[in-house]
């Protein structure tokens, strides 16, 4: 169902010029709750990160000092995305039963699952955990160095190693 829903989703999602990041549906109590994970555009946000904050001196929190224009995903960009979620889901009813929309920034611990997204954080601090094992671990939590080809490169104590993209079964940020 989640990749039925991420293809649906995706497209007026994109439409009004924001990444669908992730869609988490779990079913919780008599119904469901549907989670969708939005940001801005790579060359969108200022600052460079999602929900990244200038801490320079800005007035207001999620304000960049220097434009003092909002920064990552705010209350009405999630409002906006909702409303046109709400349409397509109820036109094209791919959620049987009761459920809550709830749309929301991936955070700061944003997961990471299409190249574009690897190739955003180069330089940062990721978890990142195998299908099967490599190296005699699953879980990999270090600095992203390079994506070349179809893997990336996460340098862990000092020492590289070369993820294969096909075998990550997840991938985060891992903010210290």
């Amino acid at each position: 169902m989640r990749d039925a829903l991420m293809r649906l989703l995706e497209p007026p999602i994109e439409a009004l010029d924001y990444e669908l990041v992730d869609i988490e549906f779990a079913r919780e109590g008599r119904g469901g709750v549907l989670r969708v994970f939005i940001d801005k555009r790579a060359g969108d946000v200022q600052g460079g990160g999602p929900l990244s904050v200038d801490t320079s001196g800005a007035d207001a929190p999620g304000v960049d000092a220097r434009g003092g224009q909002p920064v990552g995903i705010t209350v009405e960009d999630c409002a906006l995305v909702s409303h046109a979620v709400s349409q397509v889901l109820e036109i094209e009813d791919p959620i049987k039963g009761h459920y809550t929309l709830e749309v929301s920034s991936p955070g700061f611990d944003r997961i990471l699952r299409k190249r574009a997204h690897f190739e955003r954080f180069i330089g940062e601090r990721i978890l990142a955990e195998l299908k099967l094992p490599m190296d005699g671990r699953r879980r990999f939590i270090g600095v992203l160095k390079t994506i070349a080809d179809d893997s990336i490169v996460v340098e862990v104590d000092g020492q590289a190693h070369s993820l294969p993209l096909e075998r990550i079964q997840k991938a985060r940020l891992r903010p210290e």
